[in-house]
């Protein structure tokens, strides 16, 4: 028999008969592997352990710890969902059930909704299959016969499936779990062995959905669930969403009267006074840090001629995107002019450095921005702050030369540092280098890949290689925070790019008193306020440290003849530089601790015949209570200290 060579991922090599499985390979190296295993990579393609090695080829086996593995383990438990729910909901068809970043779901077209009930019995039959450790396996059905099946089973979304993803096809692949009549969908997979691998899953909700998410399609119902590779990384998931639950920035931004939305803005948050004052908090600092680095703060229009976007790419590839402004043929001078409002500063920055000659002792010239952006997100994915229509950034785009790019990405680095350790967040950057499509010479990209490198090594910053996944115009560098509950978010990100340069034309005069090519940098570390304000408030629970809280202190006198020395106090702090309210109202001083603290107030300053007397405060925190009495130049040293330290 014939034998072809597989290569491992340490470069060794096995020989196994031409014809076997990927699971030959786990077998070969180790029973614990080959027990482990649950699905393969064969020369970079995905596939399950039973797809036969024909001929010489790299091979990964995934297993738990595979980047890969947690995708395929989710995918085969919605299999696993589908399989329970056709078989206690008979004449229930099956639309697409995907894995998730959070887990997976599968949309259902059933005679009813589901209920609570449903969601406990459903998930019994899924763990009675999975106990039943029953096998998946990929059949390779003639195309006509797979439409012929699904047809006469009364699935037609799975015919319409086959007729638009397998047009050309002679055949077409289907996954079983133990027999067609078990279950069985169209799916090009992979998947687990058998349904004994999945361990930890659990359902979590149901809601409306249309096929293919198109209002005007069969209405659905979708199931959502996660699972993970045991019980026990799934409850610490569970724990961490009932916690983000309690954190969830739409509850807290209502509660602590921050900001609210109305159905005839939306996408666009109204921000309250609480709110306004954290965002001109956060605008303010970001200004702080940034204009002692060498930025200059700038304002560009918000609205643009159409030829502005065609010229920077947009009106081609963005513009059902864009709030575009009909010309109205009906003005008085006959005006037709297309106008779309701006969804990003880069182009208008462009017009604005174009404006004049630059010499090479100009640059690096830094271009800061925070004015109003609008982008026309649809209306099924805007949540809350994290995904609006109107929102600011904190966008900057820094002009230099080619020599000139790693110190200044260099800067960049360290300002990032600086700006998420004031706030307490982990990061993780991340270097995305050279995709398939780039545009520009491999000999641009190398060097600029080599300097982005060596600026992440002169600033100590560890970083993960996310090779091809550069921009097609630079590469980039995003970064990944991290929350108090150890959820990521995608924030800053620096790109370089040697597209829009060339589109507008962006020169210098260099030293040789010739024109050269500028090279622009874009970044932001914020990325939009609103939805860094989102994070904030998820990170913090609602409890923003003293230099960040829009209200830092509140004077609660204990009776009304107390007010007077209250008011006189607040009005103390205010001219210290403090942001101070007074509770002003006729209640107990036990109920206006209370509402402090819910709140969120970082101190409660208490004020009765003793203090009055000895024109002092009692200190209080919202979390550690009574810090005892204390004059009012004392605690405006100990709030600014505080402050200074950004804790």
């Amino acid at each position: 028999m014939s034998q072809v060579t597989i290569t491992l991922p340490d470069g060794s090599t096995r020989s196994v008969p031409s014809g076997a499985p990927v699971r030959a390979v786990a077998e070969a190296i180790s029973p614990n592997l080959a027990k482990a295993a649950f699905a393969g990579v064969v020369d970079g393609k995905l596939v399950d352990l039973t797809f036969p090695l024909e001929k010489d080829a790299a091979v990964r086996i995934i297993t738990d710890r595979s980047p890969e593995g947690l995708h395929v383990y989710r995918h085969s438990t919605a299999h696993l969902l589908a399989a329970a729910v056709t078989n206690l909901f008979p004449g229930a068809q099956c639309g697409i059930g995907p894995a998730t970043d959070e887990g997976f779901f599968y949309d259902f077209i059933v005679s009813r909704p589901f209920v609570p009930e449903d969601l406990e019995a459903i998930e019994q039959k899924m763990k009675e299959l999975a106990a039943a450790d029953l096998p998946y396996e990929r059949q390779m059905w003639p195309r006509a016969k797979a439409r012929e099946f699904f047809l006469k089973r009364g699935e037609p979304l799975k015919v319409q499936l086959i007729d638009e993803k397998t047009e050309g096809q002679e055949f077409v692949s289907c996954y079983t779990i133990k027999d067609p009549d078990t279950f069985i969908d169209f799916c090009v997979g992979p998947h687990v062995p058998s349904s004994g691998k999945l361990k930890g899953f659990k359902l979590l909700s149901t809601s409306n959905a249309y096929w293919k998410g198109d209002a005007h399609n069969q209405p659905m119902q979708r199931i959502y669930g996660t699972a993970f590779f045991s019980d026990k990384d799934l409850k610490a998931h569970l724990t961490q969403v009932e916690e983000a639950k309690k954190r969830d920035h739409r509850k807290l931004g209502k509660e602590l009267g921050l900001f609210t939305f109305h159905p005839w803005a939306p996408g666009a948050a109204f921000w309250e006074d609480k709110g306004t004052t954290l965002y001109h908090t956060l605008a303010n600092y970001m200004r702080e840090v940034l204009l002692p680095n060498g930025y200059v703060e700038v304002k560009t229009p918000l609205v643009y001629n159409k030829a502005l976007w065609e010229k920077s790419g947009h009106w081609s590839h963005y513009r059902q995107n864009m709030f575009q402004i009909a010309p109205d043929t009906g003005a008085a001078g006959g005006e037709h002019e297309e106008l779309a409002m701006k969804a990003m500063n880069c182009p208008g920055h462009f017009l604005l450095y174009g404006t004049q000659v630059h010499s090479y002792r100009d640059l690096p010239i830094r271009f800061h921005e925070q004015t109003p952006l609008h982008r026309n997100e649809a209306s099924g994915v805007l949540s809350g702050l994290t995904r609006v229509r109107q929102f600011s950034q904190d966008d900057a785009h820094c002009f230099v030369t080619q020599d000139q790019i790693g110190d200044e990405v260099e800067r960049l680095l360290n300002l990032v540092k600086r700006v998420y350790s004031d706030f307490g967040l982990e990061f993780q950057a991340k270097l995305g280098t050279r995709p398939p499509d780039f545009l520009g010479d491999i000999d641009t990209w190398n060097h600029a890949e080599a300097q982005l490198k060596t600026a992440l090594d002169r600033a100590g910053m560890a970083y993960v290689l996310n090779a091809g996944d550069g921009a097609f115009y630079g590469p980039k560098i995003d970064f990944d925070v991290t929350d108090a509950i150890g959820r990521k978010w995608q924030c800053a990100t620096i790109q370089l790019d040697y597209m829009m340069p060339e589109r507008f034309d962006l020169k210098y005069i260099g030293a040789d008193n010739s024109e050269h090519r500028v090279v622009v940098i874009h970044r932001a570390i914020f990325g939009s306020f609103e939805r860094f304000i989102a994070i904030l408030i998820e990170h913090y629970a609602g409890a923003f440290p003293l230099w960040l809280a829009p209200v830092q202190a509140v004077v609660l006198a204990i009776s009304d003849r107390h007010l007077p020395y209250a008011a006189s106090v607040r009005d103390q702090l205010q001219a210290a530089g403090l942001r101070v309210d007074l509770d002003e109202r006729q209640e107990k001083i036990g109920y206006k601790i209370r509402e402090a603290q819910l709140q969120k107030v970082p101190y409660m300053l208490v004020v009765g015949d003793r203090e009055a007397a000895d024109g002092t405060m009692s200190v209080r925190t919202r979390a550690g209570g009574d810090q005892g009495a204390s004059s009012i130049d004392a605690f405006v040293a100990a709030a600014g200290a505080e402050m200074a330290q950004k804790k």
